[in-house]
Order: structure tokens, then C-alpha cells, then sequence
């Protein structure tokens, strides 16, 4: 046994493994140590091998899996770089709910996926890698999927998060965070362009901002032209999407799905937890496993994701578990090929406090004429 921090003495040019680690360190030293480095402070890992088998364990409902993406990250690491979300200020907290008109007898289906709905406009999961950008990557997915559905799937664009992340610095923070009605009233105001114009090239947090490459200016009736080629050489197609004003809905479920059902996915604002970020399948709902390991291991952020869809499962109990369908930006290996499942009508990680539609700004002129 070694005092923590001090590493045991290894022959000159043997690089550590977890064979070499004192069982105080073991799972330091194999699963969060960066570039081998001996570390043995009392850290939290972000993957914990104690953790997974808690959860895979127990009658959680769901699967956890150990992510070689997040393998060096300790869990401080993964809320400072993986979320990124403001929570909204009270007044934006206090901004009048949109209703849904609903008669008390209406009934919704068991099950609703709007990529079935609407095939072909409803876009993949994105990937954030390190940056702590979620108000941008959540924004671009859901304005993408309601612009498609609102011109009937004449218009596709998969938006760029890059254009807000380095162009929308109204009390944004890039890769070090913002706030989603900052980002709703750039996309409203000045518009953005597609993620083939405007790759994304912020792979973590920086202290410098890239510079914006894009700017757009007024072509009357509020709508915008951009006044720059885009980044990427390779295209040329540099027109700029807008939205309407963005709405808050209603933090009840019926209503939420009534939005979902009517008019397409939405956006909402998530607490991540220690145990999200093993999650790999099944309806997630945060678990106790941590909760002897002291408060290191306990820890949480602010997230946003796109929510798509509704379902409900039976348990072995004979129960019936609801969930919602939820698109993440941790890539299409994290969860259920990028999205995953969480409990539904109990606001499970207050998945039902803040949840946002939006209409894409789209005309007559936009539809292509026959």
C-alpha cells in the first residue's frame, strides 16, 4: 500500500497498468488516469466499475456500461465537459406556458415515435465530444427536425452548432456553456446555417472562442442572408434558417405529448447525474448506487436533450413503466444508439420542469413551386 498520491516505485520505462496499482487506486489507475499517469487521490471516476455492477445489479430497470470515450474523465470532468446547459433564470423560469387545447376525454396512443411520423425529417443524435455545448447541440436538433416538418419536408437542414457556439456570444460561453433562450432569440434574429456549411470544430473547452466565420444581415420581412461563404470550402449552400419566438410548454405530460404528437420533437432540460453518463439501455431513472461512496460520487449538472417520442413497457411486477424517447449528443455508442429512455409523467431529473417548441420561420416563397 501506497499513501494516496504517492505512486510505488516501477522499474525505468515500465508504464503503469492496472496490475501495478495498489487496490486503493486500482480503479483509478486502469479506468480515469489519464495517459497512464499515476493518480491516486481520492477522485471520482466518470466510469466506475463499482457502479456499473451496482446498477447492473439491482431491479434498476435498466443497463449501465462501462464507455472507453470517457475513460481519463473523472466525474468532475464529465459535468464541466459534457453538459453545458445554463439553468434558465427566474424569468425566463416564469415565462407564460403555452397551452395545448385538449378535451378531458381525449386519448393519446400508448406509443408515438415521430421519426415514424415524420420518416426522413427527424435527425440523427449529435456528437458534443468534449465541449460543454448543449444549449447549442439540443437548439440546432430540435430547430432542424421542426424546420423540416414545418415546410412538409421541403426544407431539411441539419443545423450547425458550430454557428451558435461561435457566433451567438450574447452572454454565451461557447464550449464552457449558455443559455437556451440566448440561443432561441439568436436563431430568431440572425438566423443559422447547416452543419455542412458550418462544421463543427469545437472539440472542448477553450478559453478563446473560435471566431464567428458567419454573419448574416436583413433581407426585409425578417428574414436574413448570410454575408459570408461558408467555412467549408466543399459547399456552397449558405442560406440562413430561422425560427418563430420559442414557447414554453406546459410541465404536464398529456400536454407535452399533445406538442410531440402535433407539432414534433421538443427540447428539455435534463439534471444529469453521476449514474447517467454509464447508462446503455433501458428506462433510466436515477439510482442510490453511489450514495455510500461520500459526496464526490454524487454529483450532477444541467443538461438539454431533444425529446422525440413516448412509450410504455411491462414489468415483471406486472406494472406498467411510461418513459419518454430522448435524442443525446454524446454520439450514436452512448445508450441506445444515442438515445435513451427515461421515466415519464414523474419528472424523473426534472425532465418535465422546461420544455420549449418552437415554429420554424418558413414561407410560401421557401416551398419549391411545380
Amino acid at each position: 500500500w501506497h499513501p494516496p498520491g504517492v505512486p510505488p516505485v516501477l522499474p525505468q520505462g515500465h508504464r503503469p497498468s492496472p496490475a501495478d496499482c495498489p487496490p486503493r487506486c486500482r480503479p483509478l489507475c486502469s479506468t480515469c488516469s489519464p495517459g497512464g499517469q499515476w493518480q491516486c487521490e481520492d477522485h471520482a471516476c466518470l466510469m466506475d466499475g463499482e457502479l456499473i455492477d451496482a446498477v447492473n445489479r439491482g431491479n434498476y430497470g435498466w443497463r449501465a456500461a462501462n464507455y472507453s470515450q470517457f475513460w481519463g474523465m473523472t466525474l468532475e470532468d464529465g459535468i464541466r465537459y459534457r453538459l453545458g446547459t445554463f439553468r434558465p433564470s427566474p424569468t425566463v423560469m416564469n415565462m407564460n406556458e403555452m397551452h395545448m387545447n385538449m378535451d378531458s376525454n381525449e386519448v393519446l396512443p400508448r406509443h408515438f415515435d415521430a421519426a415514424a411520423k415524420w420518416p426522413g425529417m427527424i435527425h440523427e443524435p449529435l456528437d458534443q465530444g468534449n465541449c460543454a455545448g448543449s444549449w447549442a447541440f439540443s437548439t440546432a436538433a430540435v430547430a432542424s427536425d421542426r424546420i423540416s416538418i414545418h415546410s412538409m419536408g421541403h426544407m431539411k437542414p441539419a443545423l450547425s452548432p458550430q454557428n451558435l457556439l461561435s457566433c451567438d456570444t450574447r452572454n454565451q460561453r461557447g464550449c464552457s456553456g449558455g443559455r437556451l433562450d440566448g440561443a432561441w432569440w439568436y436563431l430568431r434574429r440572425r438566423g443559422v446555417v447547416t452543419d455542412e456549411c458550418y462544421p463543427f470544430t469545437s472539440q472542448e473547452s477553450q478559453p478563446a472562442a473560435q471566431p464567428c466565420m458567419m454573419h448574416s444581415r436583413s433581407t426585409g420581412r425578417g428574414k436574413r442572408q448570410a454575408t459570408a461563404r461558408c467555412p467549408n470550402p466543399q459547399t456552397h449552400a449558405n442560406e440562413i434558417y430561422q425560427s418563430t419566438p420559442a414557447y414554453r410548454l406546459s410541465s404536464s405530460e398529456k400536454e407535452i405529448m399533445k406538442e410531440l404528437l402535433e407539432n414534433g420533437p421538443v427540447q428539455a432540460i435534463l439534471e444529469v447525474h453521476e449514474d447517467f453518463f454509464m447508462y446503455k439501455s433501458g428506462i433510466y431513472r436515477h439510482t442510490p448506487v453511489a450514495e455510500g461512496k461520500g459526496p464526490k460520487h454524487q454529483r450532477h449538472g444541467t443538461h438539454s436533450v431533444k425529446i422525440t417520442g413516448w412509450g410504455e413497457e411491462q414489468l415483471p411486477d406486472g406494472q406498467t413503466q411510461k418513459y419518454w424517447t430522448a435524442a443525446n449528443s454524446w454520439g450514436t455508442a452512448w445508450g441506445e444508439g444515442g438515445y435513451f429512455r427515461i421515466a415519464r409523467g414523474v419528472n424523473e431529473c426534472e425532465v418535465e420542469t422546461f420544455v420549449v417548441g418552437v415554429w420554424g420561420r418558413v414561407s410560401m416563397e421557401d416551398m419549391p413551386h411545380k
